[in-house]
């Protein structure tokens, strides 16, 4: 277990978010980033996204390069009001299996449907579920921080605070 003691405005952004912003590196060193939905684990101090099978360049590039980072800054439907912007640096692992549900998997879903209600009526109904099955099976991929940033109130022109993160390896 691994006590991140982040103060609760920044846990706020974690548990709220809709999306976040992830990075990599692509094979030439660089940055490449997608919008993705984040779950946070407080108890393990990670990070959960997944990717489908059939878009598998975020594994490539964590594969070559585990160095990545979270950008939590658009608060759109959070229901949060001036809530900080946070930047999550840390290494990236990727599952060694592909699953379909699993219990990180059924947590991930749970909470994307409560963030995103409307993502449930894709697959509400059997023909959906069944043309778009390939869509479900997914590669967990696990975020590390090695340090948290964050700018309260969402204001950049502000110094920001940071909490550097000891895993014992860095």
């Amino acid at each position: 277990m691994l006590d991140l003691s982040l103060p609760p405005e920044v846990t706020a952004v974690f548990e709220a978010f809709r999306c976040c912003e992830f990075t990599t590196l692509n094979k030439q060193g660089v940055p490449v980033t997608w919008p993705v939905s984040a779950v946070y684990f407080p108890e393990r101090g990670q990070f959960l996204i997944t990717t489908s099978i059939s878009f598998p360049q975020k594994v490539w590039n964590i594969r070559r390069n585990p160095k990545v980072s979270l950008l939590f800054s658009d608060p759109t439907g959070s229901g949060l009001t001036t809530p900080p912007i946070v930047l999550v640096q840390g290494n990236a692992t990727v599952s060694d299996e592909i699953v379909v549900l699993n219990e990180d998997m059924k947590r991930f879903w749970r909470e994307l449907y409560q963030r995103q209600p409307s993502s449930r009526g894709y697959s509400s109904n059997a023909l959906s579920r069944k043309l778009m099955s390939w869509y479900y099976i997914r590669w967990c991929i696990y975020i590390t921080p090695h340090s948290i940033h964050w700018y309260p109130e969402g204001n950049m022109q502000q110094a920001g605070q940071t909490i550097e993160v000891n895993h014992g390896k860095y």
